[in-house]
């Protein structure tokens, strides 16, 4: 069983890098073994091992001696974490063709029992990086780091490479983490999700930087309670930190707005298990303070930029010469504002503090264990289901206490969040709960958040146009507009 945490690192100078590295006390007056790798990684025509989480590949290995070959097969781990746990079965190899023979005391039999699978495989990307190494110890465990630099090609396509991993060879999961922290005082370390042959596969379907919106966490009714928790917890913290490394290098508005919707993911989701978990141990995110304000702070501009001006646009400039000329104007204003926010907000990413900040709540989440208080009743085990649906409706009944028409700004504010946490409650938990109440929460939650939202977004485009000094004609048409409900249709927030 393979245990490793990912960390992403900045493409940087080869030599600076370094440096930083020699600067941890943990690996810094280690010399570290120097290898050059390359790895052909194998798979069928329609991808099959990608579908079973299963990757084969053959790595050539090139040190200060003679080039040698070992052949590799994983299983598991998919992508739902930057701490992965998989099976890994390695053996040398003669030459640098693939052996089946090499398989045969591995689980591949279990998955092609007739060989046909086998004989459908080709080389269908492959890796090239330099890799630095050192083993160390730590609290009565052992560990390999890696520092990983190269390239990763596929399809006449290649992307950038530059990563490091943390291996555990004995001992308890913690140290990798312990280690980590060490590395990352001098260091900026994101949690990184993404295994080097699924880069590999969405760097060919052009998927690379797409923002990871929230799916169904794979949940069931056999499943204990703090599986489930953990389950949802490490679902919604993917989708922050994923879109957290993606908003390094893109400037797609979706990404920083699913980077949000994993975060309040979260928090709900937290909020939702406060009985579940001990607070006392989860890690203080007073380090996330800057990068999450700053994160709203391009969001509303984003907002304003392609949602709500945009609407207004035809309606304000059309006949007059001079309205063109402040509406231009304005738009220029916004989109140097939001330059210049997306820079502040990729300079506190590097903050080595905000990777310090992820990376302990993913140990959280990883090592963490979760009970719930009074889950045994009478030697029997409570359902999951009955616990989830009694907090669902616990939600519900302070949704429904809530003025639902009250227009202070306060009360709005509470309601929406109210409604933003039923939503993602429901979203999560939908395959544990009642089928025809939870549809009915959830269009419930839905359709207030959107209304709610649309007018949100309304009166900060107004501030904001304010804050870009806008000429008075512009304000007070998107004052006069926004009141008057002229807004046309928007996208359905989540």
């Amino acid at each position: 069983m393979e245990q490793e945490l990912k960390l992403a690192l900045p493409v940087q100078d080869p030599d600076l890098l370094e440096k930083q590295l020699a600067r941890s006390a943990l690996i810094g007056r280690r010399r570290p073994k120097r290898q050059q790798l390359h790895n052909i990684y194998y798979d069928t025509p329609d991808h099959a091992l990608k579908r079973m989480t299963v990757a084969l590949r053959v790595r050539r290995i090139e040190s200060s001696g003679q080039p040698h070959w070992v052949q590799t097969l994983k299983i598991g781990g998919a992508s739902e974490s930057a701490f992965s746990r998989r099976g890994e079965w390695e053996t040398p190899i003669k030459t640098g063709a693939l052996e089946s023979a090499m398989l045969i005391d591995t689980p591949w039999l279990d998955m092609d029992g007739d060989g046909s699978l086998f004989q459908a495989l080709s080389p269908v990307f492959t890796t090239d990086f330099e890799r630095l190494s050192w083993v160390v110890k730590l609290q009565d465990a052992s560990m390999e780091i890696a520092l990983d630099r190269g390239r990763v090609l596929m399809d006449g396509h290649s992307t950038p490479l530059c990563e490091l991993e943390i291996e555990l060879l004995e001992g308890a999961p913690e140290a990798v983490f312990e280690a980590a922290f060490q590395i990352g005082l001098h260091l900026n370390l994101l949690p990184l999700h993404m295994s080097k042959a699924e880069r590999a596969y969405r760097l060919a379907a052009g998927t690379l930087d797409a923002p990871l919106r929230a799916k169904p966490p794979a949940l069931n009714q056999d499943m204990d309670f703090g599986t489930v928790v953990q389950t949802v917890l490490r679902d919604s913290f993917l989708q922050f930190t994923a879109n957290l490394y993606t908003l390094r290098v893109s400037d797609a508005p979706e990404v920083l707005h699913q980077a949000r919707v994993g975060w309040r993911r979260f928090k709900s989701a937290l909020k939702l298990f406060k009985q579940l978990a001990a607070e006392s141990s989860f890690p203080s995110t007073v380090q996330l303070k800057p990068l999450l304000a700053q994160m709203t702070k391009l969001r509303d501009m984003d907002v304003a930029a392609t949602e709500v001006f945009p609407t207004y646009a035809e309606a304000f400039q059309t006949g007059d010469a001079m309205h063109v000329r402040s509406w231009h104007a304005m738009e220029e204003a916004l989109e140097h504002e939001r330059a210049q926010l997306r820079t502040a907000l990729r300079q506190i990413l590097a903050d080595p503090a905000v990777g310090r900040t992820l990376l302990k709540i993913t140990r959280w989440i990883e090592t963490g264990t979760v009970h719930l208080p009074g889950g045994q009743t009478k030697g029997k085990k409570r359902r999951v289901s009955e616990w989830v649906r009694k907090r669902i409706e616990h939600l519900v009944e302070q949704v429904q206490a809530t003025p639902v028409h009250a227009k202070d700004p306060a009360t709005q504010h509470q309601l929406r969040i109210l409604h933003k946490r039923l939503r993602y409650g429901v979203e999560s938990l939908r395959t544990l709960l009642p089928q025809k109440r939870a549809e009915r929460w959830l269009q419930m939650a839905i359709q207030s958040q959107t209304q709610i939202g649309m007018e949100r977004d309304r009166l900060r485009a107004i501030a904001i146009a304010r804050q870009l000094q806008a000429a008075e004609s512009v304000v007070q048409f998107l004052r006069g507009a926004a009141f008057a409900g002229n807004l046309a249709h928007e996208p359905q927030r989540q």
